[in-house]
């Protein structure tokens, strides 16, 4: 995607998210146990505020969060912290140095991408929290989502920090996966510390095959398919051991 059309994204979900916080900030979020719709807008103003101080300051901040913000009102947390992160990346170039903890890009570009897909994600978090209808996720940034998650999240996870695989990945059998859009596909193999994807659909031959339109995918890789009553189409064929490998390597990289 080009960075511009992060911005607009980030844009666009962030508005979204402010105004069905709005709607009940009390109400508990199915997709986040024991969060509310207050604590997930705090939770999202405080990272993107966290992101601007690493922009800003050119280091992760320590302490953090700040004891200051636990008493100020959600939205006007979020609202203030939007503004800050927008100016940030508004005044850099993609290009520009920023640290991050994925050591492959080290980019304010990185942050780009990764805010605007935090931001889909919590958005749909406060829609099924408030039980309003999920807004659409454009083709191209599910799409984006779902490489992001399998490459960024879980196999440079599991390349860096095997450790925390170890009670998922170390008596894999070994299973393959297929996952495929509209427009992209993925092949996943599994294996003792291993979780490697690859673009492309592979041979055909995948134990696992999960398929339907990109934002419903995307929502099936963020566990966020059935939370609330509300399961987008998304088939999936495999053997549910297998399914399950893939979805607890999934949670521990998103923790």
């Amino acid at each position: 995607m080009d960075y511009s059309r992060y911005l607009d994204c980030l844009a666009t979900d962030y508005a979204r998210l402010r105004d069905v916080a709005a709607m009940d900030l009390a109400a508990p979020v199915p997709s986040c146990p024991g969060w509310t719709v207050a604590d997930l807008t705090r939770h999202v103003g405080e990272v993107f505020l966290h992101k601007t101080v690493i922009m800003r300051e050119g280091a992760e901040p320590d302490p953090w969060p700040p004891k200051e913000l636990a008493d100020e009102e959600p939205i006007a947390l979020l609202d203030r912290a939007y503004a800050g992160l927008h100016g940030e990346f508004v005044g850099r170039k993609p290009a520009d140095p920023a640290q991050s903890w994925y050591s492959p890009d080290q980019t304010v570009g990185f942050w780009y991408r990764r805010m605007a897909q935090e931001t889909v994600i919590h958005r749909i978090d406060a829609e099924l929290g408030t039980a309003q209808p999920i807004a659409p996720v454009p083709d191209d940034l599910a799409i984006d989502g779902i490489d992001e998650l399998l490459k960024v999240f879980v196999a440079h996870s599991v390349a860096e920090w095997g450790d925390y695989f170890t009670e998922v990945l170390a008596s894999s059998r070994g299973w393959t996966y297929t996952i495929r859009t509209d427009g992209a596909s993925w092949g996943v193999r599994t294996g003792p510390g291993r979780f490697a994807v690859n673009d492309g659909p592979g041979d055909g031959s995948a134990d696992v095959t999960i398929s339907g339109p990109p934002a419903a995918v995307l929502r099936w890789v963020w566990n966020r398919d059935g939370a609330g009553g509300q399961a987008p189409a998304v088939t999936v064929d495999g053997p549910p051991d297998a399914v399950d490998e893939l979805r607890r390597c999934v949670v521990i990289a998103t923790q």
